[in-house]
C-alpha cells in the first residue's frame, strides 16, 4: 500500500530539476520576455522620427504602437495557448521568438504607414507565443506558495526590455536612424531561440502542486471550452482580469507617448529621451514587478486576497504622482515623480498571474494565461495608447502643442477604476477559491475560514 501511495504522489521539482537549474530556467525566460517587450515598445523610443519621416499623426501612431499590434496578439494567443496546453512549450517559446525578431529586422525596411503596419501585426503574432507558454512552464517548476515572487521575476522583464529598448534606440536613432535600431535589435533573437530550444527541458505537467490537485502527477485533459467555462464560473476573474486591463491601459496609453511628451514638452532630445526613461522606467518598473510578486507571496500566506490588495492600494498612489509629472514646470522633478507613478503602477502583473494560476488547475494554465492577456491587452495595448492618440489630436484646437498633456492627464484617471476592479474582485475571491474543486483541502480549509470571517 505505502509503495502505491507513493507512485501516485506528484514528484516534487526538486527530484528532477535542481534548484540551479529551475533558477536558469526562470532568468532564461525573463530575458526571452525582456526581448519580447524591447521588439514590442522599441517603436515608441523611434515613434517621433518615424513620425516626421512618414508624416504620421498622434492617432496613427496609437495604432501602430496599440490597437494593431494587440489585435493580433490577443487574437493568435488563444489557439497559441492551447497548444501550449497540449504541446511541447519550451519549442513553441523557440519559435515564437524567431517570427518576432524577424519580424522587428522588417520593420528597418519599411517605406510607408501600411508596410510599417504589417510589420507590427507580424511582431504580434510571434509574441502571442511568448508568455501563456512561459507562464506554464514556470508555474510547473515553481510551487504555489513560490509562483508570485517567480511570476513577478518573470514579468520583470516587462521593464528591462523597455530598458534596454529605450537605451538601445534612443541612442542607436540618435546616431545612426531609426532603421538601423531595428536591425539591431530584430537580429540577435535567433541566437536566444536557440538557446531555448537545446537548453531548457521541458517539465512535466503539474509537478510543483499538491499531488491531490493532480493525482499522479500527470495533469487531466481539458478542452478550450472547460477553460473558458472554469473562468466565467470565477466571478473574482472577471474584475481582476478588468482591473489588470484597465492598469495596462495607463500603463500603456501613458507609458507609449511619454517619449513624445518629453520631446514636445521639455524639448529633449532622442538620446536624452532614451537614456531618461530606460531608467525612470526600467529600473522603477522592474522594482514595481517584483515587489509586486514578492508582498503578495508573503501577505499572502494568511490571506489569499492580498493577491489582489497589492496590485489595487499603489494603483491609487500612482495617480498623484503621475499628475505632478504631467504638470510640473521642472523637466528633473517630472522625472522624479515619473519614477514614483511607474514603480506603484506595476504592482498588479505578477500577482494578477500567480492568483489566476491559483485557481485553475494545471492543464489549464497557459490557456488561462492567453485569456486574461486577451482582455488585458485589448483594453490596456489595445485602446491605452489609441485613445491617447485620439485625445491628443482632438484636443489640438482647444491646447495645441499642449494637447498630449491633457490626454495624457486625463488617461491616468484610469488607474481609479483598476484599484476599484481589485478591490470588488478581492472580496469575491474567497467564495472561488472554496468552490474551485482542482484544489487541495488545504486550499479550500484557508478559503473556509475567510468566507466564515467575513460572515
Amino acid at each position: 500500500m505505502a509503495e502505491n501511495d507513493s507512485a501516485t504522489k506528484a514528484p516534487a521539482p526538486e527530484a528532477s530539476h535542481s534548484p540551479g537549474y529551475r533558477r536558469y530556467v526562470l532568468i532564461l525566460l525573463t530575458l526571452v520576455y525582456a526581448l519580447n517587450f524591447v521588439d514590442r515598445q522599441i517603436l515608441v523610443i523611434l515613434q517621433e522620427s518615424i513620425k516626421a519621416d512618414m508624416d504620421l499623426s498622434d492617432t496613427q501612431l496609437g495604432l501602430l504602437t496599440g490597437f494593431a499590434f494587440a489585435i493580433f496578439y490577443v487574437s493568435v494567443g488563444i489557439p497559441i495557448a492551447r497548444w501550449a496546453d497540449v504541446g511541447n512549450r519550451k519549442n513553441i517559446i523557440s519559435l515564437a521568438i524567431a517570427v518576432w525578431s524577424g519580424m522587428t529586422a522588417l520593420s528597418g525596411l519599411t517605406q510607408n504607414f501600411f508596410q510599417l503596419l504589417l510589420a507590427r501585426i507580424g511582431v504580434g503574432v510571434g509574441e502571442a507565443g511568448g508568455s501563456p507558454p512561459a507562464h506554464s512552464i514556470i508555474s510547473d517548476y515553481y510551487p504555489p506558495e513560490q509562483r508570485g515572487t517567480a511570476l513577478s521575476f518573470y514579468s520583470t522583464g516587462v521593464y528591462i526590455g523597455i530598458l534596454l529598448g529605450f537605451l538601445i534606440g534612443g541612442w542607436i536613432n540618435h546616431t545612426f536612424g531609426w532603421r538601423m535600431a531595428f536591425f539591431v535589435v530584430g537580429i540577435p533573437g535567433f541566437l536566444v531561440a536557440l538557446l531555448v530550444r537545446f537548453t531548457i527541458r521541458e517539465p512535466k505537467r503539474g509537478q510543483s502542486d499538491d499531488s491531490t490537485s493532480v493525482g499522479n502527477g500527470q495533469a487531466e485533459k481539458t478542452s478550450f471550452s472547460d477553460t473558458v467555462n472554469t473562468l466565467l464560473r470565477l466571478k473574482s476573474f472577471r474584475f481582476f482580469a478588468v482591473g489588470a486591463g484597465l492598469a495596462a491601459f495607463t500603463s500603456y496609453g501613458i507609458g507609449n507617448f511619454m517619449p513624445s511628451f518629453l520631446i514636445r514638452t521639455y524639448g529633449f532630445n532622442n538620446l536624452e529621451v532614451g537614456t531618461s526613461l530606460a531608467l525612470i522606467t526600467g529600473i522603477g518598473g522592474a522594482i514595481g514587478t517584483f515587489l509586486g510578486g514578492y508582498f503578495a507571496d508573503r501577505l499572502g500566506k494568511s490571506d489569499k486576497r492580498w493577491y489582489l490588495w497589492i496590485p489595487a492600494i499603489p494603483a491609487l498612489l500612482s495617480l498623484p504622482a503621475m499628475l505632478l509629472a504631467l504638470f510640473t514646470d521642472n523637466s528633473q522633478y517630472a522625472l522624479g515623480f515619473l519614477f514614483v507613478a511607474t514603480m506603484s503602477g506595476a504592482f498588479y502583473l505578477g500577482p494578477t498571474i500567480a492568483i489566476t494560476h491559483t485557481l485553475l488547475s494545471p492543464s489549464m494554465r497557459a490557456m488561462g494565461s492567453a485569456v486574461l492577456f486577451l482582455i488585458l491587452n485589448l483594453i490596456g495595448l489595445g485602446l491605452g495608447p489609441l485613445f491617447v492618440g485620439v485625445v491628443s489630436d482632438s484636443l489640438v484646437g482647444t491646447y495645441g502643442a499642449e494637447s498630449l498633456r491633457y490626454s495624457l492627464a486625463i488617461t491616468s484617471f484610469v488607474g481609479l477604476l483598476s484599484a476599484a476592479s481589485f478591490f470588488i474582485a478581492a472580496a469575491k475571491l474567497p467564495l472561488d477559491l472554496k468552490k474551485d474543486p482542482d484544489h487541495s483541502e488545504k486550499q479550500n480549509s484557508n478559503a473556509s475560514k475567510l468566507v466564515n470571517a467575513e460572515g
